[in-house]
Protein backbone atom coordinates (compact mmCIF):
# COMPACT_ATOMS: atom_id res chain seq x y z
CA UNK A 1 0.00 0.00 0.00
CA UNK A 2 1.50 3.36 -1.15
CA UNK A 3 2.20 6.09 1.62
CA UNK A 4 -0.43 8.48 -0.15
CA UNK A 5 -3.29 5.83 0.10
CA UNK A 6 -2.05 5.28 3.69
CA UNK A 7 -2.64 9.07 4.31
CA UNK A 8 -6.00 9.32 2.86
CA UNK A 9 -7.29 6.39 4.65
CA UNK A 10 -5.73 7.75 8.12
CA UNK A 11 -7.70 11.34 7.32
CA UNK A 12 -11.15 11.19 8.82
CA UNK A 13 -14.52 11.98 6.92
CA UNK A 14 -16.19 14.95 8.64
CA UNK A 15 -20.07 15.88 9.37
CA UNK A 16 -21.85 18.71 11.39
CA UNK A 17 -24.61 17.89 13.65
CA UNK A 18 -27.62 16.58 12.25
CA UNK A 19 -29.84 19.37 13.20
CA UNK A 20 -27.60 21.49 11.12
CA UNK A 21 -26.54 19.39 8.25
CA UNK A 22 -28.23 21.43 5.87
CA UNK A 23 -26.42 24.64 6.32
CA UNK A 24 -23.21 23.42 7.83
CA UNK A 25 -22.36 21.12 4.44
CA UNK A 26 -21.05 24.65 2.92
CA UNK A 27 -19.21 25.51 5.47
CA UNK A 28 -17.35 22.65 5.28
CA UNK A 29 -16.27 22.52 1.83
CA UNK A 30 -15.82 26.48 1.99
CA UNK A 31 -12.71 25.34 4.46
CA UNK A 32 -11.37 22.74 2.27
CA UNK A 33 -13.06 20.02 3.74
CA UNK A 34 -14.39 17.57 0.58
CA UNK A 35 -14.30 14.12 2.52
CA UNK A 36 -17.84 14.42 3.71
CA UNK A 37 -19.19 11.74 5.62
CA UNK A 38 -22.07 9.56 4.23
CA UNK A 39 -24.93 7.73 6.57
CA UNK A 40 -22.76 4.43 5.55
CA UNK A 41 -20.03 6.09 6.64
CA UNK A 42 -20.96 6.99 9.88
CA UNK A 43 -22.43 3.46 10.89
CA UNK A 44 -21.77 0.64 13.31
CA UNK A 45 -19.14 2.86 14.58
CA UNK A 46 -17.93 3.19 18.60
CA UNK A 47 -18.19 6.46 20.01
CA UNK A 48 -15.29 8.15 21.08
CA UNK A 49 -14.52 10.91 24.25
CA UNK A 50 -13.49 14.70 22.85
CA UNK A 51 -10.00 14.91 23.71
CA UNK A 52 -8.23 17.32 25.80
CA UNK A 53 -8.34 17.84 29.67
CA UNK A 54 -10.94 17.45 32.08
CA UNK A 55 -11.82 18.24 35.87
CA UNK A 56 -11.54 15.32 37.82
CA UNK A 57 -14.83 15.78 39.74
CA UNK A 58 -13.62 16.46 43.99
CA UNK A 59 -9.93 16.84 42.98
CA UNK A 60 -10.07 20.94 42.87
CA UNK A 61 -6.29 21.16 43.99
CA UNK A 62 -4.20 23.07 41.48
CA UNK A 63 -1.60 20.86 42.20
CA UNK A 64 -3.28 18.11 40.37
CA UNK A 65 -2.27 16.74 37.47
CA UNK A 66 -4.12 17.71 34.61
CA UNK A 67 -7.08 14.62 33.59
CA UNK A 68 -5.98 14.10 29.84
CA UNK A 69 -8.58 12.33 27.91
CA UNK A 70 -7.37 10.26 24.92
CA UNK A 71 -8.16 7.88 22.79
CA UNK A 72 -4.80 6.68 21.91
CA UNK A 73 -4.81 3.35 24.12
CA UNK A 74 -8.37 2.58 22.45
CA UNK A 75 -7.08 2.64 19.02
CA UNK A 76 -3.85 0.38 20.04
CA UNK A 77 -6.39 -1.99 21.58
CA UNK A 78 -8.61 -2.40 18.60
CA UNK A 79 -6.78 -1.49 16.07
CA UNK A 80 -9.14 -2.46 13.12
CA UNK A 81 -12.30 -1.03 14.87
CA UNK A 82 -14.40 2.10 13.84
CA UNK A 83 -14.88 4.76 15.72
CA UNK A 84 -16.86 8.15 15.46
CA UNK A 85 -15.93 11.37 17.86
CA UNK A 86 -18.86 13.49 18.81
CA UNK A 87 -16.74 16.60 19.68
CA UNK A 88 -17.71 20.69 21.04
CA UNK A 89 -16.26 23.58 19.02
CA UNK A 90 -12.36 24.32 20.08
CA UNK A 91 -11.77 20.05 19.35
CA UNK A 92 -11.95 19.30 15.84
CA UNK A 93 -8.77 19.66 14.82
CA UNK A 94 -7.32 17.76 18.35
CA UNK A 95 -9.51 14.97 17.77
CA UNK A 96 -8.45 14.87 13.81
CA UNK A 97 -4.52 14.74 14.94
CA UNK A 98 -5.34 12.53 17.59
CA UNK A 99 -6.91 9.95 15.13
CA UNK A 100 -3.79 10.49 12.59
CA UNK A 101 -0.90 9.91 14.65
CA UNK A 102 -2.76 6.38 15.68
CA UNK A 103 -3.58 5.55 11.68
CA UNK A 104 -7.16 5.25 13.26
CA UNK A 105 -10.32 4.34 11.21
CA UNK A 106 -12.30 7.70 12.58
CA UNK A 107 -15.02 9.84 11.19
CA UNK A 108 -15.96 13.35 13.15
CA UNK A 109 -18.99 15.18 13.79
CA UNK A 110 -18.17 18.49 14.19
CA UNK A 111 -19.47 22.04 15.47
CA UNK A 112 -19.33 23.92 12.39
CA UNK A 113 -17.75 26.76 14.31
CA UNK A 114 -14.82 24.30 13.45
CA UNK A 115 -15.10 24.30 9.76
CA UNK A 116 -11.89 26.58 9.60
CA UNK A 117 -9.65 24.86 12.23
CA UNK A 118 -10.11 21.36 10.89
CA UNK A 119 -9.71 22.19 7.43
CA UNK A 120 -6.29 23.89 8.34
CA UNK A 121 -5.52 21.16 10.18
CA UNK A 122 -6.28 18.27 7.54
CA UNK A 123 -4.30 20.38 4.76
CA UNK A 124 -1.15 20.05 7.48
CA UNK A 125 -1.60 16.33 7.70
CA UNK A 126 -2.02 16.06 4.51
CA UNK A 127 1.01 17.64 3.25
CA UNK A 128 3.21 15.61 5.55
CA UNK A 129 6.07 13.29 4.51
CA UNK A 130 4.86 9.99 3.81
CA UNK A 131 6.45 7.20 6.85
CA UNK A 132 5.18 4.23 7.31
CA UNK A 133 6.61 3.24 10.09
CA UNK A 134 6.27 0.58 12.88
CA UNK A 135 5.67 1.55 16.61
CA UNK A 136 8.01 1.36 19.18
CA UNK A 137 7.41 -0.07 22.68
CA UNK A 138 9.27 -1.07 25.68
CA UNK A 139 7.05 -3.66 27.30
CA UNK A 140 3.52 -5.19 26.69
CA UNK A 141 0.23 -5.54 28.03
CA UNK A 142 -1.62 -8.59 28.11
CA UNK A 143 -5.33 -7.89 26.57
CA UNK A 144 -7.85 -10.10 28.88
CA UNK A 145 -10.76 -7.29 27.38
CA UNK A 146 -11.12 -6.10 31.32
CA UNK A 147 -11.89 -2.56 31.96
CA UNK A 148 -8.70 -2.82 34.10
CA UNK A 149 -6.67 -3.32 31.75
CA UNK A 150 -8.13 -0.84 29.48
CA UNK A 151 -7.34 1.66 32.33
CA UNK A 152 -3.63 0.61 32.97
CA UNK A 153 -3.11 1.04 29.25
CA UNK A 154 -4.96 4.54 29.58
CA UNK A 155 -2.14 5.38 32.02
CA UNK A 156 0.66 3.90 30.51
CA UNK A 157 0.18 6.30 27.86
CA UNK A 158 -0.74 9.45 28.98
CA UNK A 159 2.77 8.86 31.25
CA UNK A 160 4.13 8.22 27.86
CA UNK A 161 5.29 4.66 29.00
CA UNK A 162 5.62 3.02 25.54
CA UNK A 163 4.22 -0.66 25.26
CA UNK A 164 2.12 -2.93 22.59
CA UNK A 165 -1.05 -4.65 23.39
CA UNK A 166 -0.57 -8.88 23.08
CA UNK A 167 -2.99 -11.61 23.63
CA UNK A 168 -0.25 -13.87 25.08
CA UNK A 169 2.87 -12.99 26.85
CA UNK A 170 5.48 -12.35 24.76
CA UNK A 171 9.37 -13.20 24.77
CA UNK A 172 10.19 -10.23 22.84
CA UNK A 173 9.47 -8.17 25.92
CA UNK A 174 11.38 -8.18 29.57
CA UNK A 175 8.24 -6.85 31.18
CA UNK A 176 4.83 -8.36 30.53
CA UNK A 177 1.88 -7.27 32.05
CA UNK A 178 -0.71 -9.60 32.76
CA UNK A 179 -3.29 -8.37 35.02
CA UNK A 180 -4.21 -11.27 37.94
CA UNK A 181 -0.55 -12.88 37.66
CA UNK A 182 1.20 -13.03 41.14
CA UNK A 183 3.65 -10.12 39.64
CA UNK A 184 0.81 -8.08 38.47
CA UNK A 185 -2.37 -8.85 40.66
CA UNK A 186 -5.69 -7.61 40.31
CA UNK A 187 -6.02 -5.76 43.71
CA UNK A 188 -2.78 -3.59 42.30
CA UNK A 189 -3.83 -2.73 39.19
CA UNK A 190 -7.39 -1.62 40.35
CA UNK A 191 -5.22 1.86 41.57
CA UNK A 192 -4.02 2.55 37.63
CA UNK A 193 -1.79 5.07 38.97
CA UNK A 194 0.23 4.06 41.55
CA UNK A 195 0.39 0.66 38.98
CA UNK A 196 1.96 3.12 36.29
CA UNK A 197 4.26 3.80 38.55
CA UNK A 198 5.29 0.80 39.35
CA UNK A 199 5.65 -0.07 35.74
CA UNK A 200 7.62 2.98 35.45
CA UNK A 201 10.07 1.71 37.90
CA UNK A 202 10.70 -1.55 36.43
CA UNK A 203 11.29 -0.33 32.93
CA UNK A 204 13.67 2.60 35.09
CA UNK A 205 13.99 5.87 33.35
CA UNK A 206 17.41 5.13 31.40
CA UNK A 207 15.63 1.99 29.57
CA UNK A 208 12.66 4.10 28.66
CA UNK A 209 12.83 4.57 24.58
CA UNK A 210 10.95 7.91 25.06
CA UNK A 211 10.94 10.54 27.97
CA UNK A 212 9.08 13.85 27.93
CA UNK A 213 10.23 16.25 30.28
CA UNK A 214 8.09 19.81 30.84
CA UNK A 215 4.73 18.67 30.57
CA UNK A 216 2.14 16.47 31.97
CA UNK A 217 -0.49 17.14 29.15
CA UNK A 218 1.62 16.12 25.82
CA UNK A 219 1.20 12.59 24.77
CA UNK A 220 3.78 10.89 22.23
CA UNK A 221 3.79 8.34 20.16
CA UNK A 222 7.16 6.77 18.08
CA UNK A 223 7.25 4.70 14.99
CA UNK A 224 10.71 3.64 14.19
CA UNK A 225 12.95 1.07 11.53
CA UNK A 226 16.91 0.84 11.84
CA UNK A 227 17.25 4.04 9.78
CA UNK A 228 14.73 6.74 10.85
CA UNK A 229 11.96 7.70 13.61
CA UNK A 230 9.07 9.44 13.34
CA UNK A 231 7.69 11.08 16.87
CA UNK A 232 4.21 12.06 16.84
CA UNK A 233 3.45 14.60 19.21
CA UNK A 234 -0.24 15.18 20.65
CA UNK A 235 -0.66 18.52 22.89
CA UNK A 236 -3.98 18.12 24.89
CA UNK A 237 -3.88 20.93 27.22
CA UNK A 238 -5.26 24.03 24.67
CA UNK A 239 -2.01 26.01 25.02
CA UNK A 240 1.23 26.52 23.11
CA UNK A 241 4.16 24.55 25.20
CA UNK A 242 7.81 26.36 24.16
CA UNK A 243 10.70 24.14 24.02
CA UNK A 244 9.03 21.19 24.67
CA UNK A 245 11.93 18.88 25.97
CA UNK A 246 12.17 15.20 24.59
CA UNK A 247 14.45 12.11 25.04
CA UNK A 248 15.10 9.58 22.74
CA UNK A 249 17.01 5.98 23.26
CA UNK A 250 18.95 5.83 20.46
CA UNK A 251 21.64 8.39 18.42
CA UNK A 252 19.47 10.67 15.69
CA UNK A 253 20.88 13.20 13.09
CA UNK A 254 19.80 16.65 13.69
CA UNK A 255 15.92 16.32 12.36
CA UNK A 256 13.20 18.77 12.24
CA UNK A 257 9.85 19.47 13.22
CA UNK A 258 6.37 19.66 11.60
CA UNK A 259 3.77 21.58 13.36
CA UNK A 260 0.31 22.73 12.97
CA UNK A 261 -0.03 26.07 12.36
CA UNK A 262 3.51 27.43 12.17
CA UNK A 263 5.31 24.79 9.28
CA UNK A 264 9.10 23.32 9.54
CA UNK A 265 10.94 24.21 12.51
CA UNK A 266 14.30 22.94 13.27
CA UNK A 267 14.78 20.92 16.36
CA UNK A 268 16.83 23.21 19.13
CA UNK A 269 19.38 22.19 21.60
CA UNK A 270 20.05 18.93 20.30
CA UNK A 271 22.83 16.20 21.91
CA UNK A 272 23.61 12.62 21.31
CA UNK A 273 25.39 11.02 24.23
CA UNK A 274 25.05 7.89 26.55
CA UNK A 275 23.31 5.99 23.48
CA UNK A 276 20.57 8.98 23.43
CA UNK A 277 19.49 11.66 21.63
CA UNK A 278 17.51 14.48 22.87
CA UNK A 279 16.23 17.64 21.71
CA UNK A 280 13.94 20.82 22.13
CA UNK A 281 10.40 21.52 19.60
CA UNK A 282 10.38 25.27 19.77
CA UNK A 283 6.82 25.48 19.76
CA UNK A 284 3.92 22.75 19.77
CA UNK A 285 0.52 23.58 19.54
CA UNK A 286 -1.92 21.08 18.83
CA UNK A 287 0.24 18.86 17.56
CA UNK A 288 3.86 17.71 15.24
CA UNK A 289 5.35 15.42 13.95
CA UNK A 290 9.35 14.88 14.46
CA UNK A 291 11.44 13.02 11.65
CA UNK A 292 15.13 11.99 12.71
CA UNK A 293 17.38 10.11 10.98
CA UNK A 294 19.62 7.40 12.60
CA UNK A 295 23.65 8.33 13.12
CA UNK A 296 25.52 6.72 9.72
CA UNK A 297 22.65 7.40 7.45
CA UNK A 298 23.63 9.05 4.36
Amino acid sequence: MTGVLLLALALPCVAPPPASATDAGGALQAAGIDRLCTDADLANRDALPAPGTAPRPGLASPTRSPWIVASGWRFMRQATAKYIYEVPAGKAALAAAEAFAYGADAALRIDPADAAPLGEMLRFLRALPAADLPPVADLAVVDDGSAIAGEVMNLLARRNLLFQVVQAPSPRFRINIRIGSPEYPREEAADPSAFALKIRRQLTDDQRTLRVYGSEVVICRLTADATRARLHVINYGGREIEGLRVRLRGTYRSGEAHVSGAGRLALQDQVVESGATEFSIPRLTTYAVVDLEARGQP
